[in-house]
């Protein structure tokens, strides 16, 4: 594998080549490492970031092509954008806990000690968990992977090695079996 250039790596890395994808690793790593620790400065971070980066070569559809540029810029483009992501999650997340005590209890649904509240929540948490069952095991994973460990539609459509149009479609069509599910369940 040490003598294949970057291109040969990239095409049997499409043909889900593991040593491939092992090469181009120990061949970047120090780079990808080094480039999402100078933005990060955090070593984790930084660590979450290279997983992240090689995740998505893995993964990738598209892949390399060396009509638009030399690899190391296509990698490292790569980086920059899982790292701005990661930077806007982080970003998100800081935003929630900087929310006060006080603010937090004005919210809707947030865990208070009135018994009314508490069995609201847990009804409308059983209606979600029925209308659940009528998704199939994709639908659930979209759901979970956008609205609660916060994926892009975009990193979703590269994970599942979708077009973006299948995954929207997907979504559209989870949702509407959501809502027309909790409406029932309101109803009975």
């Amino acid at each position: 594998m040490q003598n294949k250039s970057d291109v040969e790596l990239m095409q049997l890395i499409k043909e889900k080549h593991r040593p491939a994808l092992e090469e181009l690793y120990d061949r970047y790593i120090k780079l990808v490492y080094s480039f999402s620790l100078k933005a990060t400065k955090d070593p984790d971070k930084a660590k979450v970031i290279v997983q992240a980066v090689f995740m998505r070569i893995w993964t990738t559809e598209t892949g390399y092509n060396p009509e638009k540029g030399q690899f190391v810029n296509w990698l490292l483009t790569i980086t920059r954008n899982i790292t701005i992501d990661h930077h806007r999650k982080d970003k998100k997340d800081a935003a929630f806990v900087a929310i006060g005590q006080d603010q937090l209890e004005q919210i809707p649904g947030y865990p208070s000690n009135n018994p009314a509240e508490i069995v609201s929540r847990k009804l409308l948490r059983e209606q979600i968990q029925k209308a659940y069952q009528y998704l199939s095991n994709s639908q659930i994973e979209l759901i979970q992977w956008l609205y609660w460990e916060g994926y892009t539609l975009r990193e979703i459509a590269d994970m599942k090695q979708e077009p973006i149009g299948t995954i929207k479609s997907r979504l559209h069509q989870t949702l509407k079996i959501l809502r027309n599910r909790m409406v029932t369940e309101m109803g009975e």
